[in-house]
């Protein structure tokens, strides 16, 4: 019997068996050699994400613990020095600036490594498709050796060695896959992990354990950075330095858990009272500063005013602030220093009434 053409003429007689066995098992070759391309280069992705990770986490511990040594010393230095220079001062305040601006750094590097944790689970669902394509590798290769072997049981050509070959792809296509499988899961379960990581890490970081408040570094970056962009609108920002009133008295009296309270529920009513983009920092034991942009001291005055009355119906304790209105061309520890001015100002008058 002749088979027929596209253009409906004879072209000779069908293939025998033997070579549509050689053309399938050729076209298996083909589709296990693409696969096993693919595997590889996914194996290279992975190591090399895993490798940049390490390092960059070895980097980062390393540097924390050169800066904190770095600012323990300078801290002590200056400390023990009883009449410091202007210059000395200075040359201490830049370095101290340098290492808040370096940890401030290192915190969008740990952002970045929480980017990466979002791309491993890109990478486990890549997996997840992968492991898919093997088990419909696997199912097709059975269907051929199928068709192979009903082939062969009317013809003399035996392949046997081939379709054992076959069938052993397909099992390692499966394993393969359930490997991969695995993987996802482990990827997903990492990435889970290292955002959890992360989120502690920038708590540690910048954030007070006792108050939720900015640490005093990270504090003044963020106090800086809310000027700068105060000087891009309308240039209205107003420092509060605040500072809870009798606190050793309290502490004396009642103990410092009575005393961590008090500070608790004092930064919780001052972020009542602000805005959240507003900046709150824990300055000293029970000393606060925080800053406002897009406001005057009218303002700033009566919103401290309901924060000192509110604090004192719920705990029995008030507040003394010091307030300064950004100048043009001052800096932020400028700006501070006239707030802490405007601080002991308020606490003075307050001893003689």
């Amino acid at each position: 019997m002749d088979r027929v053409d596209r253009d409906g003429n004879g072209t000779g007689p069908l293939p025998s068996q033997h070579a549509q066995t050689l053309r399938a098992l050729a076209a298996d070759q083909v589709i296990a050699g693409a696969d096993q391309t693919t595997q590889d280069a996914d194996q290279t992705a992975q190591d090399a994400d895993q490798t940049a990770s390490e390092r960059d986490d070895a980097a980062a511990e390393t540097d924390q613990v050169a800066a904190n040594r770095d600012q323990g010393a300078a801290d002590r230095d200056i400390h023990a020095d009883t009449t410091p220079t202007q210059t000395r001062l200075a040359s201490y305040e830049q370095s101290r600036a340098d290492r808040e601006a370096s940890t401030h750094d290192r915190l969008l590097s740990h952002a970045a490594r929480g980017a990466t944790a979002d791309a491993r689970d890109v990478t486990a669902a890549a997996r997840d498709a992968m492991a898919a394509a093997r088990d419909d590798s696997a199912r097709r290769r059975d269907a051929r050796a199928q068709a192979i072997d009903r082939s062969l049981a009317t013809s003399p050509f035996s392949a046997d060695e081939q379709l054992q070959l076959i069938r052993a792809q397909a099992a390692a296509d499966r394993a393969r896959a359930a490997a991969d499988r695995e993987r996802a899961a482990a990827d997903r379960a990492t990435a889970a992990l290292e955002r959890s990581r992360l989120a502690d890490q920038l708590r540690t970081a910048h954030l007070d354990d006792l108050t939720g408040a900015y640490r005093r570094g990270m504090g003044r970056l963020a106090i800086s950075n809310e000027i700068d962009r105060a000087r891009r609108t309308d240039g209205r920002f107003v420092l509060a330095y605040i500072d809870v009133d009798d606190m050793k008295g309290l502490n004396d009296r009642e103990g410092h858990a009575a005393g961590d309270l008090v500070l608790q529920a004092l930064v919780r009513i001052i972020r009542s009272r602000l805005r959240a983009f507003d900046p709150v920092s824990r300055y000293g034991g029970d000393e606060f500063v925080c800053g406002m942009s897009g406001t005057d001291l009218v303002d700033a005055e009566r919103r401290f005013r309901d924060i000192h009355a509110s604090l004192q119906r719920e705990v029995g304790c008030g507040i003394s602030v010091g307030l300064a209105f950004l100048q043009p061309g001052e800096t932020p520890d400028q700006l501070t220093a006239r707030a802490d001015e405007a601080l002991l100002r308020a606490k003075s008058s307050l001893v003689t009434r």
